[in-house]
């Protein structure tokens, strides 16, 4: 299949990298040349604008934020001036209010629309292993499949409403969030008690949470070295806030991701933005008066 992928990125990378090794034909367009460049190494054709990349039956798009999506595809007029027809596949992480108004616009503009946000960090994008996310009718899925399969490792439906992945991936973030902030709390204590986080890792990802999130992000808060950096801590920040936005807007508190927006916030202050997000355990660290080991 002929498909367009539109802002590449870590994360997109490898999305493309599996479509092309399964043999779909892809057409990439990004603002950078350099992951144009090299997607077109390994197989892929350079897209000259979003427009051009949308000259499918299927189009994809990873672009960071509301803000973003905006820009390139609403404001440029790229939505309106659309083939159809067309099903735009929409792999970014968003606000629910957001998802919300891009469904509508789609329904007005005639194109079919799919929010499908992604579980993984870029090893699992690349490795074909994320979660996807996805929202949208279920004809549509069933036109997907093949892209869909090549690029996860499982697909979750879980609604008809494309905003409704964007809902259920930053619920996951959120939760992920405050694994990351217990986990430091956590050995925070131990430490303070003259006990080795190491030997209680050990324990709690055996006998409590052995599974990958508890495990990748609990090998983070082993070193305190927040690098490869796989998600961003601005990034995980805008995550969290848009959960709590989610939870106002439909009155549901959310105090444990209130007190882990302001562990982010704090890691912003110190000097993290720059790391991976699992950084935000250090703020627990400092607030212990426990010092990093030389």
């Amino acid at each position: 299949m002929k498909v367009g992928f539109i802002g590449i990125g870590a994360m997109g990378a490898g999305v493309v990298r599996n479509l092309l090794a399964a043999g779909h034909e892809v057409a990439v367009w990004d603002r950078f040349p350099e992951p144009v460049a090299e997607a077109v190494a390994i197989g892929a054709s350079a897209a000259a604008s979003p427009f051009e990349a949308a000259q499918f039956d299927v189009v994809f798009s990873m672009l960071a934020h509301d803000d973003a999506i905006q820009s390139v595809l609403i404001d440029s007029g790229w939505l309106v001036q659309l083939k159809k027809p067309l099903i735009h596949v929409n792999l970014s992480t968003i606000s629910v209010n957001y998802g919300k108004k891009l469904g509508e616009l789609h329904d007005v503009a005639g194109i079919d629309y799919v929010g499908a946000p992604v579980f993984g960090r870029p090893d699992a994008a690349l490795a074909g292993t994320l979660h996807l996310v996805v929202g949208g009718r279920a004809e549509l899925l069933g036109k997907l499949d093949t892209l869909l399969t090549a690029i996860s490792k499982k697909v979750w439906h879980v609604g008809e409403q494309p905003f409704q992945a964007n809902l259920v991936k930053l619920a996951g973030n959120m939760m992920i969030a405050c694994a990351i902030e217990a986990m430091a709390e956590a050995t925070a204590l131990g430490t303070s008690h003259g006990i080795d986080r190491n030997i209680m890792l050990d324990l709690y990802l055996d006998a409590l949470f052995p599974c990958g999130v508890y495990r990748g992000y609990g090998d983070f808060i082993r070193r305190r070295e927040y690098e490869p950096v796989g998600f961003k801590l601005p990034l995980g920040l805008k995550d969290v806030r848009l959960a709590l936005e989610a939870g106002e807007a439909s009155r549901v508190p959310l105090p444990l991701a209130g007190a882990v927006r302001d562990s982010l916030v704090m890691a912003m202050a110190n000097g993290y933005e720059d790391k991976d997000w699992s950084s935000l355990a250090e703020m627990s660290y400092a607030r212990a008066g426990i010092k990093r080991e030389i």
